[in-house]
């Protein structure tokens, strides 16, 4: 299986943006995905998550030659990549120096708000990154301490306690052989 891995950095993604983009390079690699955050479009106006992710499908079969549907799956992850991080909030720990009791205290209030770390959202100013952010009070980076937590927390306990995750990652492993 062939693959190549595009990070995007956040800004503007839409429907037809990414269905371009999954159209482009279709036929460069024997599946394409994606995990693009809920937030993160600009036009998903009143849209669930699983609405985009067919409207992407939609837009690449218009725009792909030879299309099957079977070797595309996009994701959209709800709310943002940074709720799978409230799986543990143990795993904070690696945010050295913002960690402490109290920052471990709000994280883990945060949890129990939620019956699973993909709920964790309302809007723009509640999401898991802001959460977070206004938590560590300046003390969180995204790209160096989001990467860490993960990894810490590990795929297995992150699965568990989210399910559309879960259900994405054993589609991934299922078009591998793994599962």
């Amino acid at each position: 299986m062939s693959a190549k891995l595009r990070r995007h950095p956040g800004g503007v993604v839409t429907v037809d943006r990414l269905a371009k983009k999954i159209s482009l390079h279709y036929s460069e690699a024997d599946r394409v995905t994606t995990l693009v955050d809920f937030y993160g479009f600009r036009d998903r106006a009143e849209r669930s998550r699983a609405e985009l992710e067919a409207d992407i499908l939609t837009g690449v079969a218009r725009s792909t030659r030879r299309y099957d549907s079977r070797f595309v799956l996009p994701y959209v992850q709800m709310y943002e990549f940074e709720g799978l991080l409230f799986t543990d909030p143990q795993a904070f720990e690696w945010v050295e120096d913002g960690w402490n009791d109290d920052t471990k205290r709000k994280l883990e209030a945060v949890t129990q708000e939620f019956s699973s770390p993909e709920d964790i959202n309302d809007s723009r100013e509640t999401a898991p990154s802001k959460l977070i952010e206004r938590i560590f009070e300046g003390t969180y980076s995204k790209t160096e301490h989001g990467p860490l937590i993960a990894e810490s927390i590990g795929m297995d306990a992150i699965r568990a306690k989210c399910p559309a995750f879960n259900e994405w990652v054993g589609k991934l492993q299922a078009w591998g052989g793994a599962g």
